[in-house]
C-alpha cells in the first residue's frame, strides 16, 4: 500500500479546483467510512436504498466524519488519538489535503461544520492532560486554521453543531487518556455535555455526579429540542446503568434504561445514537451486543432489534437506516429489520447524514 504522503500528492495533483455540489457525488444521502477484506480503506457515500453512490479510496482508516453542506467534500478523521483528518472531494474522487492537529494536541474522532459551511470545527486534546479543545477551521480557504476554544471538559469526542446553527454541543467523555486510549483516571472522572458557542463560550453544562464513570460520547437531535447523548460505561462490570441520555436546555436530563436483560445486553456500550426519520424516536446500537434499542422522547423503551456486530444508526423514512459490520444496509421499521443490500466493505461505527 503506498504511504499516506505519497497518495496524498498523487490525487491532490489530479484535483481541480472546481466545487461542485452532492449531485455531482451521486446525490447520496449518508456517508460511512470503511475497510476492505484486502486492508485497504474508503469512504462510501450511500443512498436511502442502500446503494452505493460512490467510492473514494483513502489512505488510513477513516472513523467518522462532517459532510460540507452545499459543496460535495467531507473532512474524515482517523480513530482516535487521531493525528489527521483528511479532507475528500467526492465528486472527483481525490483526497485534496490532509489536517493536522497542533503541536502538543491530538483530534478525537469527530467535527462538525457551521454557519453555512464556512467553519469546520473538529474534537482535540491536549496530550499532556486531555484538556478539550474545540479547533477552528476556515472552510472557505483551504481549511486554515483560525485558533480553538475550550470544549468544557476533558477528553472531548463528539461535537455537533445544533439545529439553530449557532450552538454547538459537546460530547466530553471525561477520561484522561493523554496521548494513546488507557484511561488513567476511572476514578475521578468527571464527563459532561456542554453547549457552548464560539463568541460567548460556555452557555450550560450538564453532568452525571451519580453516574461519573459514564463516558458521554455521541449526540444526535430530535424533535422538541431534544439533545439525545449515548454514554459508554467503564465502571463495575457487573453494573447495567442507563447508556442513553434525552436532554432539553434547563431542564434535567432523563436517563433512559431498557428492562432487566435487555439492558445488560448491550454490554455497556454504545456506538452511535441515531434519531428516526419522523423525529420521534431515538435509537443507539451496540456493537459488542449486537442490538439497536429504540425510546420515545419521554425516555420510555419502545423496543430492540438483535443483529450481529451493529454499527451506524441514522434517520430513513419514519424508522432508522443502520449498518453492520459484515458489511449489511439495513432498514429498521419498528422491531424489524429489513436489508436494503450488501457491501464488500466493512462498516465503521458511524453513518453521516448529509
Amino acid at each position: 500500500m503506498p504511504s499516506r504522503r505519497a497518495f496524498l500528492a498523487t490525487l491532490a495533483a489530479s484535483a481541480s479546483g472546481a466545487r461542485l455540489g452532492w449531485a455531482a457525488a451521486g446525490a447520496p444521502a449518508y456517508l460511512a467510512a470503511a475497510r476492505l477484506a484486502d486492508g485497504s480503506f474508503d469512504l462510501v457515500g450511500l443512498r436511502g436504498s442502500g446503494e452505493a453512490a460512490f467510492r473514494v479510496p483513502l489512505p488510513a482508516r477513516g472513523h467518522a466524519g462532517a459532510g460540507h453542506p452545499i459543496r460535495a467534500e467531507a473532512v474524515v478523521f482517523g480513530r482516535r488519538p487521531g493525528h489527521y483528518a483528511l479532507v475528500v472531494d467526492c465528486a472527483l474522487g481525490a483526497v485534496t489535503a490532509e489536517l493536522a492537529p497542533p503541536e502538543g494536541s491530538v483530534f478525537n474522532g469527530h467535527g462538525s461544520f457551521l454557519d453555512g459551511g464556512r467553519l469546520l470545527v473538529t474534537t482535540e486534546q491536549r496530550t499532556a492532560d486531555s484538556a478539550g479543545r474545540l479547533g477552528i477551521w476556515d472552510a472557505s480557504d483551504g481549511y486554515a486554521r483560525l485558533g480553538e476554544v475550550d470544549s468544557g471538559g476533558l477528553g472531548p469526542h463528539e461535537a455537533r453543531v445544533m439545529p439553530d446553527g449557532v450552538t454547538i454541543a459537546v460530547a466530553n467523555g471525561g477520561i484522561n487518556t493523554e496521548d494513546g486510549r488507557e484511561m488513567l483516571n476511572i476514578a475521578t472522572m468527571e464527563p459532561n455535555l456542554t453547549y457552548l458557542t464560539l463568541a460567548g463560550g460556555v452557555e450550560e453544562q450538564v453532568e452525571l455526579p451519580q453516574l461519573r464513570q459514564n463516558s458521554i460520547r455521541h449526540l444526535a437531535f430530535a424533535a422538541g429540542g431534544v439533545t439525545a447523548f449515548a454514554m459508554q460505561w467503564v465502571g463495575e462490570g457487573a453494573e447495567a446503568p442507563p447508556l442513553l441520555g434525552l436532554h432539553r436546555r434547563g431542564a434535567a436530563p432523563v436517563l433512559c434504561a431498557a428492562p432487566g436483560a435487555e439492558q445488560y445486553a448491550l454490554q455497556n456500550y454504545t456506538g452511535t445514537v441515531g434519531v428516526s426519520g419522523n423525529g420521534r424516536e431515538v435509537a443507539i446500537s451496540s456493537t459488542p451486543g449486537g442490538v439497536l434499542h429504540r425510546y420515545g422522547l419521554d425516555g420510555t423503551f419502545l423496543g430492540s432489534v438483535a443483529r450481529a456486530r451493529l454499527m451506524g444508526v441514522a434517520p430513513l423514512g419514519e424508522g432508522f437506516l443502520t449498518t453492520d459490520e459484515q458489511g449489511g444496509i439495513l432498514a429498521i421499521e419498528g422491531d424489524n429489520a429489513r436489508p436494503l443490500a450488501r457491501h464488500d466493505e466493512i462498516w465503521d461505527n458511524h453513518l453521516i447524514t448529509l
